[in-house]
């Protein structure tokens, strides 16, 4: 028997493991230690988890009814219009459950955004074919593997690395050809589905009715085309042209009267509510009460706040209007930047598709579609040239920074097996005498932690990166996911695998140099038990944290009643929906997929709590979108598309595994020849498929076709000018038809010709199978319009009005009001009083009001949040 705890060591060298076996002797130190990990060690990582996962889901029922506005601001925020809103959840939690399960995704695509959509759907998508691998993969390969003898134990017999008989390795060949087969199937499959979707919805009666829906922004405009009669002589069908003005120190005047604005209403509001505290009368405010502040921090001068705020708002007032009414002439400096408003879709679609320029880099279409919150107007300045070399230099940036990382990442890998390095490093001993338990978290769970806060500085990194010259907020995720998704791939991929594996066998690797690759071989298949415990940690407990909806948790409760002093802070964060940032959390979890099916065929368990981790990750995320996600930046579903490209990674990696273990894992056996040409055939089999596809699907995923744009159907008028009440048909000559109110009727239900009715979608479980097998079919643009589409998208946006249209596409700073400066009223009446004085000081432009905000008994804050359109922040702002 063995006396003491530094007698047991670990049994495997794999971050999972838990399980101690008695320590060899002296004789045997550096030997191979050819135990697995087993279910205990599995379950030693696990149980932390599930513990924390299961405090998080008590807190958040227990927090659920008692804060509406962090769990459920989508059933009643009056913000939103009736139709975009979630149906209240029921008293009960089953009653809600209930509810709960008949809101299906389709609600979310026509409620909410079609980013939003399609960001739940790539969770079920990759659910499906993780589910779908356990059942092609599980049946054949663990008996393959469990079976052969390979010297190796617990979990580890399921794996590659068991597997003796070069022989073999045909089961690990025609599973991967089924399996991986079968995926490559799913994501041709799901890109059609893209593409007949997004035609569905970009034709729907409220899309085509958004002036962004026919806008295309064109950048590196010469100098002669920066005037309208230019322009409209290249491009004759269009409706509005909006030049970019230069604002100079516009922008900084703004700020400037926004900063006055903004200490006026604190400055207000700190001097009402101590009068209110104090419960005294308007006669007896002392000079010391007043609120002051320092015109520089520490060394500036000392001024009174609300009197240095009315006399910088009477200057700056009406110094903006006229700086603005200047830049909003004809005559002021023009940028090299458009935004052009096509009579049709199908011409904005053909201008942004055709060269509009001799010269290379000139009159370029940048975007189609965007929304003007979404345009960041200061790389609108920046000549091509400066923005090629910024992008250039960022990339090589990023490129830099994938190196960089890996050695807090490396050390990460090495943490994860510190222990088998002892052998080695005897300054490193100590670490046999730490208590298993505390070890086993040491190196299983910190790693995964550590891993995971390390990576979220990097898409802060990228993201900031992109916005120096991508000129819209949806270009910046969309740059963002490209970059960020290779960082995770080599990162908490490709580094953290081969640095596991790596150090797991070290000692060996040291005294017998030569036998490296066929240790690794060996050993990497092994190491996917860390994204065992990682697909846990993600899936459990980023579904958890979803539900518990933190940081608007943590305003709720706390950071709320610091940081918001006045009823106008209050208002905007009670209205504001937060939304996803689509840069940095497609690459997370597109990333997870290529792991799932890089280990599918050498490491199949994975694939098992893929499944469940990406379930768990699905309804997480299907809540706090259904309820209480917005969506802050609109790429037009492009980020799904991009996510499904790179899913193939995990494809490659797969095949390039596969042929790697049968080179290295065979010793040169003739047996293995067979299974490594027929990988290395599909291999060049998914290259070409991967080529069609995206050359056959390319155009389709970013562009409408003509024969859609044929026929453009716009219910009633699109503005103030038009004649209301009727649906107006504009044909491929540009000529409009009126409809009668059966053709109206009928073109409400869906956009796309309808020259036939399409086929309902097939019910049951074989009709679903077929409709997946035919998305031609049964997934087409007609059929996803008509029977998918929400009823909310068959109804244009209400009409524009000529200031709206003309102000649509214009810099912000040039239309950009004066802030409302909204106080509390109190019942002693000095609200009133400042109110009036401040009108009377400043004079016209400002707007000054105490309505629908009023101090309690406790001198707090409180205001109408049941009825925000009677507060003086609501605006019926358009949806461009």
């Amino acid at each position: 028997m063995y006396s003491s705890p530094t007698d047991w060591v670990p049994e495997t060298f794999e971050p999972t493991r838990r399980l101690l076996v008695p320590r060899a002797s002296a004789s045997q130190t550096g030997s191979h230690r050819s135990t697995g990990s087993s279910l205990s060690a599995l379950l030693s990582t696990l149980i932390p988890i599930f513990v924390v996962a299961s405090v998080l889901l008590v807190i958040f029922l227990l927090l659920r009814k008692r804060l509406d506005r962090v769990y459920g601001p989508r059933t009643y925020l009056g913000v939103l219009d009736k139709d975009e809103r979630t149906p209240k959840q029921s008293a009960g939690f089953l009653g809600w459950t209930k509810e709960y399960r008949q809101l299906t995704d389709e609600f979310v695509l026509g409620h909410s955004s079609l980013d939003n959509y399609l960001f739940l759907r790539l969770f079920k998508i990759m659910m499906m074919f993780c589910f779908v691998g356990c059942i092609i993969t599980w049946p054949v390969l663990f008996p393959v593997n469990a079976t052969d003898g390979g010297g190796e134990s617990g979990l580890d017999i399921l794996s590659f690395s068991n597997v003796n008989s070069p022989a073999r390795y045909y089961a690990h060949c025609f599973i991967a050809w089924i399996f991986l087969g079968f995926v490559m199937y799913v994501i041709t499959r799901e890109s059609l589905f893209y593409a007949y979707l997004r035609q569905a919805y970009f034709l729907s009666p409220y899309v085509t009715s958004l002036i962004s829906a026919k806008t295309v922004l064109f950048v590196d405009v010469p100098e002669h085309y920066r005037d309208e009669e230019n322009l409209r002589h290249i491009f004759p069908n269009t409706r509005h042209i909006w030049l970019v003005c230069d604002p100079e120190d516009l922008e900084d005047m703004i700020e400037e009267r926004e900063d006055a604005a903004n200490k006026l209403e604190t400055g207000e509001i700190k001097l009402i509510q101590d009068y209110v505290k104090k419960k005294g009368s308007i006669f007896n405010i002392d000079e010391d009460d007043r609120p002051t502040h320092k015109l520089k921090p520490l060394i500036g001068m000392k001024v009174d706040t609300i009197d240095w705020s009315r006399s910088e708002l009477l200057r700056l007032i009406p110094a903006v209007a006229k700086k603005q009414a200047e830049k909003r002439s004809r005559k002021s400096a023009k940028l090299s930047a458009v935004f052009i408003e096509f009579e049709t879709m199908r011409d904005a679609q053909a201008a942004f598709q055709q060269v509009s320029h001799q010269m290379p880099f000139h009159l370029t279409p940048k975007d189609l579609g965007m929304k003007p919150e979404q345009v960041i107007w200061k790389n609108l300045r920046k000549p091509f040239w400066l923005v090629k070399l910024i992008a250039a230099i960022s990339t090589a940036f990023v490129a830099f920074l994938c190196i960089f990382w890996t050695i807090p990442v490396a050390f990460i890998g090495v943490l994860t097996n510190v222990n088998y390095l002892t052998d080695r490093l005897p300054w490193l001993s100590f670490i046999n005498d730490i208590p298993s338990a505390i070890l086993g978290v040491v190196t299983g769970l910190l790693p995964v932690l550590l891993l995971t806060i390390l990576m979220k500085l990097v898409p802060i990194i990228c993201s900031a990166l992109a916005r120096q010259f991508e000129p819209t907020m949806g270009a910046v995720q969309l740059k963002t996911q490209s970059w960020y998704f290779a960082f995770e791939v080599i990162q908490v991929f490709l580094v953290t695998t081969f640095s596991s594996g790596a150090s797991a066998v070290v000692t060996q690797i040291v005294n017998d140099p030569t036998g490296a690759p066929q240790l690794l071989a060996k050993n990497l298949p092994k190491a996917s038990n860390f994204y065992i415990s990682y697909f846990v940690l993600k899936g459990l407990l980023t579904a958890m944290l979803q539900l518990l909806n933190v940081m608007p948790l943590i305003f709720a409760l706390f950071l709320g009643k610091i940081l918001d002093k006045t009823p106008k802070k209050m208002y905007n964060r009670y209205v504001t929906l937060s939304g996803i940032g689509w840069g940095s959390f497609y690459p997370k979890y597109t990333n997870l997929g290529v792991i799932a099916l890089a280990y599918s065929c050498i490491a199949p368990l994975v694939l098992g709590f893929a499944t469940v981790g990406f379930g768990l990750l699905y309804l997480g995320f299907r809540y706090n979108i259904l309820f209480t996600l917005g969506t802050q930046v609109d790429t037009q579903g492009r980020a799904y598309a991009r996510a499904l490209q790179q899913l193939t990674v995990g494809i490659y990696l797969s095949e390039f595994c596969l042929i790697g273990l049968f080179v290295i894992g065979s010793s040169g056996s003739t047996l293995s020849v067979g299974p490594l040409v027929l990988m290395i055939i599909f291999t060049l089999g998914t290259v070409i498929w991967h080529f069609q596809v995206r050359s056959a699907l390319s155009r389709h995923t970013t562009t409408l076709p003509s024969d859609l744009l044929a026929e453009e159907y716009c219910r009633g008028p699109v503005d103030d000018d038009g004649e209301k009440g009727h649906v107006e048909l504009h044909d491929a000559n540009g000529n409009i038809k009126k409809l009668d109110s059966e053709e109206s009727s009928r073109s409400a239900q869906y956009q796309v010709p309808r020259s036939a009715d399409p086929p309902p979608p097939p019910s049951g479980l074989f009709g679903k199978i077929k409709a997946f097998i035919f998305p031609s079919e049964f997934a087409s643009a007609a059929v996803l319009s008509k029977y998918i589409l929400s009823p909310h998208l068959s109804e244009p946006v209400r009409p524009y009005t000529s200031v709206e249209r003309e102000e649509a596409y214009l810099n912000p700073a040039l239309t950009a009001a004066t802030p409302v400066v909204w106080l509390a009223r109190d019942q002693y009446g000095l609200s009133r009083r400042e109110v009036d004085d401040s009108r009377s000081q400043v004079g016209e432009g400002l707007e000054i009001t105490d309505e629908d905000a009023w101090f309690d008994q406790d001198a707090k804050i409180q205001w109408n949040e049941r009825d925000l359109k009677r507060t003086p922040l609501w605006e019926d702002k358009p949806d461009y």
